[in-house]
Order: C-alpha cells, then sequence, then structure tokens
C-alpha cells in the first residue's frame, strides 16, 4: 500500500525544472511531503505502515529543515537516478571485448553491475534507451549489446578522456598532496573514478606517468599509487586561490563559533564579531593534519578544508558521503564530519536520503542548479543522457549536429 501511495503521489506532483534536455522525474523530497500529506486520510494500520517508511532512513531526508532545502539541487541527484542504468551499463559493456553484448540470462544477474533494481528484468531497463542499447540474437541466444550510435560514443568518450588525461593527472597529483602519507590505493581511485572523472583503465595509464606516480605493492598484495615528488605550486587549496580574488566572500563563506564563558555576556553581533576573527586562517588541507590535536577548532578547520579541496578535485564538485570516506584514513576525517559540514551552510549543501546523502559545493552551482563551469566530460555526460531519452532519431541527422 505504501509503494501505490508513493506511486501516486508522484504521478500527481509536477516535474521538477531540470538543468539538463534530459527529463527529470519529481524530486525525492516533495514525493516524500506529498506521501506525508496522506496521512490523516488513512486508516490506523496503513497509516503505522506508511509511517514507518517514511521513518526510514532510506527515505528521511538528511536535511530535516524544509526550508534550508534547494529543490534544484535535490533535482541533480534525482536525475542520476534516473540514468544509474545508463552510467553502470555502458561502463560495464565498454569493458567487454567487440561487439560488446552479453547473454539476457547473465545480464539478468549482475543488477549491482548494470544498475538496475534487483529482481526485475534487464530489458525492461534496456528497453527505456532504444538508441542505445537493443536485443540481439546469436546463435538462438538472446543477447544484450550496444547499438552502432553507442559504440560511436563511447568511441568519442575515449577522445575525450585522452583530451583531459593531463588535467586529470594533475588532479589526482593533488589529491595524493592531500593524504597523509603521500599514497592511496588504486582500488579506492577506480571505485570513484566516474566522481574523479577518471578512464576505467586509469590504472594502467597511471604507469605512462613514472615522473608523477609510483606503484608500490603492500605486504597484503595491495597495489598503491604514490606520489613521486612533492611540487610546491600544486599545494595550493582552491579556497586560497579565491582568498586572492575575493576575501571578503570567502571569509563570509565559512564560520566557526568560538566557544566562551557565560561570564564573558556577547550580543549576537558580537559574537559573529568574534566568530569572524577566530575563522582565518584557515588550516590548509595540504598541511598534515595528523599533528594537529584532535578536536580542537585547528583540526575541524583543516578537515572542512579537506573536504572542499576534495570536491574541488571531482568532476561535477559534488560527491556522495560513502565516495568522500572512501578517503575517510587518507585525509583524516572522523565519523563527526556530518555535524561540521551542516553548520558551513554557505560552502556545502547536503542532499539526498540519511542513508545515501551527497554533499555539494555551493559556489560551483548557480540558483538553477546548473553546473557554471562544466568540463568537456560533463557536457558529453548531458549529450549522452539526451539520446537516452529519445526513442527516435532522424536518419538525415548526424550525431555531431544533435
Amino acid at each position: 500500500m505504501a509503494r501505490r501511495l508513493f506511486s501516486a503521489a508522484r504521478a500527481l506532483l509536477p516535474p521538477v525544472p531540470a538543468p539538463t534536455p534530459a527529463p527529470v522525474p519529481a524530486s525525492s523530497s516533495a514525493v516524500t511531503e506529498a506521501a506525508a500529506s496522506l496521512l490523516p486520510l488513512l486508516p490506523c494500520k496503513r497509516r503505522k505502515k506508511l509511517l514507518k517508511k517514511l521513518r526510514s532512513p532510506r527515505v528521511a531526508p538528511i536535511e530535516p529543515e524544509a526550508d534550508r532545502r534547494v529543490p534544484a539541487l535535490d533535482a541533480v541527484l534525482d536525475r542520476d537516478a534516473a540514468f544509474r542504468f545508463l552510467s553502470r551499463a555502458r561502463s560495464f559493456m565498454a569493458s567487454l571485448p567487440p561487439p560488446h553484448r552479453i547473454p539476457l540470462t547473465e545480464a539478468g544477474k549482475l543488477y549491482r553491475e548494470l544498475g538496475f533494481p534487483r529482481g526485475r528484468s534487464v530489458s525492461l531497463a534496456a528497453a527505456r534507451h532504444p538508441l542505445l542499447f537493443h536485443r540481439t540474437t546469436v546463435g538462438s541466444v538472446p543477447h544484450l549489446a550496444l547499438t552502432s550510435l553507442m559504440c560511436s560514443l563511447l568511441e568519442e568518450e575515449r577522445c575525450i578522456h585522452d583530451e583531459v588525461l593531463p588535467a586529470r593527472v594533475l588532479a589526482v597529483r593533488k589529491l595524493l598532496m592531500l593524504t597523509a602519507h603521500r599514497r592511496v590505493p588504486l582500488a579506492k581511485l577506480h571505485h570513484c573514478r566516474s566522481v574523479l572523472g577518471l578512464p576505467d583503465d586509469f590504472r594502467d595509464r597511471v604507469r605512462d606517468f613514472p615522473d608523477d606516480f609510483r606503484i608500490a605493492v603492500d605486504p597484503d598484495g595491495l597495489h598503491v599509487l604514490e606520489l613521486a615528488h612533492w611540487d610546491p605550486a600544486l599545494a595550493v587549496s582552491a579556497l586560497e586561490r579565491d582568498f586572492v580574488v575575493d576575501e571578503r566572500r570567502v571569509r563570509r563563506t565559512f564560520r566557526f563559533s568560538f566557544p566562551h564563558r557565560r561570564s564573558m555576556p556577547l550580543d549576537a553581533e558580537e559574537a559573529e564579531r568574534l566568530d569572524a576573527a577566530t575563522t582565518f586562517p584557515l588550516v590548509s588541507p595540504y598541511t598534515n593534519g595528523a599533528l594537529l590535536r584532535p578536536w580542537t577548532p585547528e583540526a575541524e578547520k583543516y578537515r572542512v578544508g579537506a573536504v572542499h579541496e576534495f570536491l574541488s578535485l571531482t568532476l561535477e564538485k559534488r560527491a556522495l558521503i560513502h565516495h568522500v570516506f572512501e578517503f575517510k584514513e587518507e585525509l583524516g576525517l572522523t565519523r563527526h564530519m556530518y555535524e561540521s559540514l551542516r553548520k558551513q551552510t554557505r560552502a556545502f549543501y547536503l542532499a539526498g536520503t540519511e542513508m545515501n546523502w551527497a554533499v555539494f559545493l555551493r559556489e560551483a552551482y548557480d540558483d538553477d542548479g546548473v553546473l557554471r563551469d562544466k568540463d568537456p566530460l560533463v557536457r558529453f555526460n548531458e549529450k549522452l543522457q539526451g539520446y537516452a531519452c529519445m526513442t527516435d532519431m532522424d536518419p538525415r541527422q548526424s550525431i555531431a549536429d544533435r
């Protein structure tokens, strides 16, 4: 019954405007509010069942106050959920040898790798994108394969990765300089490759840059990427660069409360001045955070700055929290980061649910939820999503024209 109510509420809600040409379903937070409005109309048993679901971490928003939510940024996560099958299936099938196809019986078991709900049909998920995926028969065995259009788009994506590879190498070098021991397991970089904009074969390509990286093998057999040398010119954070350009804006972005005694009575204006005086200078994320005493203002400034710098190195200036905490040991993060990030409302925006939430850099997005500075790979993803929403294409129109 709860599923029916959620489906009915989603159907009644108007669609949320999306920053890309791809259609986006209604915001998940709006659907939750619509379902909650039906609670007084339900019988007792059904009301308890729906109320339990609304309080579940899978549904409860990470931002409890409705007036602090930004629907445009929430819609970005809804767009990612709508194209989960597209993003995962193209990466998985591109790793297969040509002609990039897999039997449907095997594809139906790979719901995690292909990004469709468990127990659902992979054929139905692929049928939503007829220009990119199609069903073919090889020796009376049905297969899931890529269309010729999708193969040409993947080739275009590989060319883009080749063009932006120097910038990606620079970002990985800065990420290694953020870590405590200047080393990161290659498996973590591969897991976060879509967030950082790395190609799927980046683990093999790092061997082409011996002046920048070294590959070591730990006693447990874990392959680790190490920084070859320290470059002081790269040890400048995005906040430090912005501070030189617009000092006033950067000072207003962060706020670190200074604890004071009750015997020191301060009104709101005096407390704000005291907080502004103790907010800067921020601790550079390129310093060794392990030398700072934990639970001190300096340690909190370091952790907040490290998260800000990590997000500035990502492709879309945002990341899911499990991607951020993939580097928990390397960046010295703690389990209290939620409270630290939530206090910096002018710098970060937290979207999603309590179980799976994301961190946005507010300054990187405009009021409509559109990324201000788009990487070539971001523009390609928007183009791919545009094709995913199409069911037919004029044969007289080329791919470049689209």
